[in-house]
């Protein structure tokens, strides 16, 4: 029976396709074969186990890639003046469809058996939230997604208009910048995630009890402080090798660009290559980013503060938004200048600082958090055992000056400007942020005030925006420098609600 091709401007994904589905599966049941066997030999002799572990392997092999032939076989795609749509399924037929004037992302991505083969997988989004704003065409050659990336997003006419900074090259891979991967938070965590697979492995296999006797075995004359401690190093080095790792694959290879039409490109991957795409015309500011570890070291980390990018799970996990990663913080001024076309950084920007009773109130919550668990502690010491009582102490004696110190922090980290186009706020201390948002991009103001807030002359103010987080707070600012600050940033937009106290500089809600 003959089929009717289909029309001249729509295209069909890479046949490949069907080989590249076989070879994952070929992959996956070869990785369950040898424990398949070795549990077929308690019923057959070892060849007849073999015989049947292959023929179900090329029955598995066969059903998916006949699966995947079909999947190609109903599925096109073109790109029309206005829409850029995608028809697909056997049963249930899908045709969906974007509009191309909505479309803010064409981001590229190829894992190594892509990129081995020259195919890349296309992700099309629009920005909105949920699956159907986002048409994924898996896969097409890697000539084939550039050709579309560059289609849907050469918008020159839109681009911005002049600049004091150029095309090209912004900032490329410097291998120093691996020495920040340790220090992150991703390091402990790692650590603990290889310990729980240790026994979560070992408890599959059902010698959880023979590892725990070994390790008990090592330490038979070791102090249990010192065994733990011993442990606990193992694990953070474990996590230090696997955060080293992982900062390798995901920022190997990495160059972020500025493509002619107003378009920030950034590319990165050692195994898995990703290309992500942002239009000028869509950013609204940076965050720069500092975590507790590296801002310990001189290091921040450059977010894009823009509408449109992808907001789905699979989006969010791939750091869409990150233009840099964690580098010398000289070096992320710079490149956020660059970004912005600004002469000067707004990140670099002088801030007012926030009145004293701020910092009283950060104190008062880390105290807080820190001497509610050591006081159930102790209860719980006077109740049933001394230990606890033992326990509370220790916690209190590390913990409440760890709480000082990081409630003085995130005090000296408060902060608001202006600073040409762009309002500046900064807090946090753990997570430190200082986000420059474009005066144009607010679209609202929040003004908090809580009962205790109200007694220490404080309030919080919040710029909200379609972009990035969606929101941007000032907190604890002074009442008359934060109305101000948020009344001349955004001229006309919060005088309806303020009442001028006291001549010009004295503005009340």
């Amino acid at each position: 029976m003959s089929t009717v091709a289909p029309p001249a401007d729509w295209r069909r994904l890479d046949p490949r396709t069907v080989l590249v589905t076989a070879l994952v599966v070929a992959g996956v049941v070869a990785g369950a074969a040898v424990p398949l066997t070795l549990g077929l030999t308690r019923w057959f002799s070892f060849p007849a186990a073999v015989l049947q572990v292959l023929a179900g392997a090329v029955l598995v092999i066969g059903f998916a890639a006949g699966a995947d032939r079909v999947r190609w076989h109903r599925t096109r795609y073109r790109i029309g003046r206005e829409h850029v749509d995608l028809h697909t399924g056997l049963l249930l037929v899908k045709r969906r469809s974007l509009a191309r004037g909505r479309v803010r992302t064409v981001d590229l991505t190829a894992n190594p058996l892509l990129r081995l083969l020259g195919l890349v997988t296309v992700r099309i989004g629009t920005g909105e939230q949920g699956s159907e704003s986002t048409l994924e065409l898996d896969p097409v050659t890697r000539a084939e997604g550039e050709r579309l990336r560059r289609l849907l997003l050469d918008r020159a006419a839109a681009g911005p208009a002049g600049g004091v900074h150029h095309e090209g090259e912004l900032a490329v891979l410097d291998p120093r910048w691996i020495r920040y991967a340790p220090v992150s938070f991703v390091a402990p965590m790692l650590g603990g995630a290889a310990a729980g697979a240790v026994m979560q492995v070992s408890d599959w296999v059902g010698a959880q009890g023979e590892v725990i006797e070994w390790v008990g075995d090592r330490f038979r004359d070791t102090p249990l402080l010192w065994m733990i401690v011993a442990l606990v190093l193992a694990a953070l080095v474990a996590g230090v090798v696997g955060a080293l790792g992982l900062w390798i694959e995901m920022w190997w290879n990495y160059r972020l660009e500025r493509e002619p039409g107003g378009t920030l490109r950034v590319r990165r991957g050692l195994f898995t290559s990703r290309s992500i795409s942002v239009e000028e015309a869509r950013l609204r500011g940076v965050d720069l980013v500092e975590p507790l570890g590296v801002r310990l070291l001189g290091a921040a980390r450059l977010d894009a503060i823009t509408t449109g990018l992808a907001k789905d799970h699979e989006a969010r996990n791939a750091d869409h938004n990150t233009l840099l990663p964690v580098v010398p913080r000289p070096r992320a001024d710079t490149v956020a200048s660059d970004v912005l076309r600004e002469a000067a950084t707004p990140t670099g920007a002088s801030l007012t600082p926030h009145p004293r009773a701020a910092r009283g109130r950060r104190l008062r919550w880390s105290l807080a958090t820190v001497l509610g668990p050591v006081l159930a502690l102790a209860l719980l010491g006077t109740l049933l055992t001394p230990v606890l009582l033992w326990i509370a102490l220790g916690c209190a004696v590390v913990a409440v000056p760890v709480a000082v110190v990081l409630a003085l922090d995130a005090y000296r980290g408060l902060g608001h400007a202006l600073s040409g186009r762009y309002l500046v706020t900064r807090s946090g201390t753990v997570r430190r942020s200082t986000a420059a948002l474009e005066r144009a991009g607010v679209i609202g103001w929040t003004v908090k005030q809580s009962v205790f807030q109200r007694r220490a002359g404080l309030l919080s103010v919040t710029a909200t925006t379609a972009a990035g987080g969606g929101a941007y707070t000032a907190y604890d600012t002074d009442v008359s420098e934060g109305l101000a600050f948020a009344a001349e940033a955004v001229p006309g937009l919060l005088e309806p609600f303020l009442v001028r106290a006291g001549g010009p500089g004295h503005p009340r809600p």
